[in-house]
């Protein structure tokens, strides 16, 4: 490991100001997704550059990574150049695992604590759990309220049932954490939901149901379908009773980037990031969200190489008919 990621890796925490809407009413995300980092392959290389690219055009508030940054061992050192994109910028972080993440020789734990050192990461202490689901909040550009809530959910690796083929799904115990999360903000709130958004890898099965409905309203590429659980435990129905989440941004499926609204829940993809080190079509890049404080409203948009964007879109006023 190189003397500067060493040092990132084991740097003093930072302290970091709460996450807040700037006096625009504004409050800005960066959607970094499968980057798949395999130290020494020039590929590799590739999704370093991008995501520079993409954070010195953006200059974010907040880069949220949403799995299978890793590919390759040594995982520490892997994990910590992905994560010194951020970091070195001196712009808070956050990660949600993939499903390969903890397959270059460390489990979901080590890896979180690893993270958990990096400077300008605001995960919380995992405390007993292997990989907890947390919470963020943003507030309200006076600091006196949370203005918006962002959900962190680990949507875990592969099915461990022997007659069911394919991915993990969320389970019954973090639809009701979620759901406990959820209902506790909306009491202080006066009893209104506050807005949403939520951050995993593997997209809910609802992807596949939204994209190919006949009325779809549908931004983005879809090159695949979804590879999503075969059993669907209901969080997507958990978020529409509880009316907070405005939408979701999942990874995992390199060849789409689409956003589809679903009852009133916008499904969204984040852009591929990384470089030609595994399958993928579409030129690497990253998804940018930009809330509005005050309002279930937001802007979205793919930043790709040399300044182009593609994909701009408003919620939900460009997935309505």
């Amino acid at each position: 490991m190189s003397l500067a990621i060493a040092s990132a890796c084991h740097a003093v925490a930072q302290a970091v100001s709460p996450l807040k809407f700037n006096q625009h009413g504004e409050f800005k995300i960066v959607q970094i997704t499968d980057v798949h980092f395999q130290p020494g392959n020039p590929a590799s290389d590739v999704a370093l550059k991008r995501m520079a690219e993409v954070l010195d055009a953006e200059q974010p508030d907040l880069v949220v990574f949403t799995g299978d940054l890793i590919y390759a061992r040594p995982a520490e050192e892997a994990m910590c150049t992905v994560l010194e994109s951020a970091s070195s910028r001196k712009i808070p972080f956050v990660v949600t695992f993939g499903n390969h993440d903890d397959e270059q020789g460390m489990t979901r734990s080590q890896l979180y604590d690893i993270i958990r050192t990096i400077p300008y990461n605001i995960q919380p202490d995992r405390g007993e759990t292997v990989s907890p689901d947390y919470v963020l909040t943003v507030r309200s550009a006076d600091g006196q309220r949370d203005a918006a809530v962002l959900y962190c959910l680990d949507s875990h690796s592969y099915s461990t049932l022997p007659d069911v083929k394919g991915y993990a799904w969320l389970t019954y115990e973090q639809i009701d954490w979620y759901r406990r999360q959820s209902a506790a903000f909306t009491k202080a709130n006066n009893g209104k939901p506050v807005p949403a958004l939520a951050f995993f890898h593997i997209p809910l099965p609802e992807y596949n149901q939204a994209a190919s409905a006949e009325q779809a309203i549908l931004t983005g590429n879809r090159q695949e379908m979804a590879c999503a659980p075969a059993l669907n435990t209901g969080m997507f129905t958990a978020m529409k009773e509880c009316g907070d989440v405005m939408a979701t941004f999942v990874g995992h499926d390199h060849d789409n980037d689409y956003a589809v609204m679903w009852h009133q829940i916008l499904l969204a993809y984040g852009r591929y990031t990384g470089g030609n080190t595994v399958y993928n079509h579409l030129a690497n890049g990253a998804r940018v969200i930009v809330l509005k404080e005050d309002e279930r409203k937001f802007t979205t948009w793919i930043r790709l190489k040399d300044g182009e964007i593609t994909g701009k879109a408003v919620y939900p006023d460009s997935f309505v008919h």
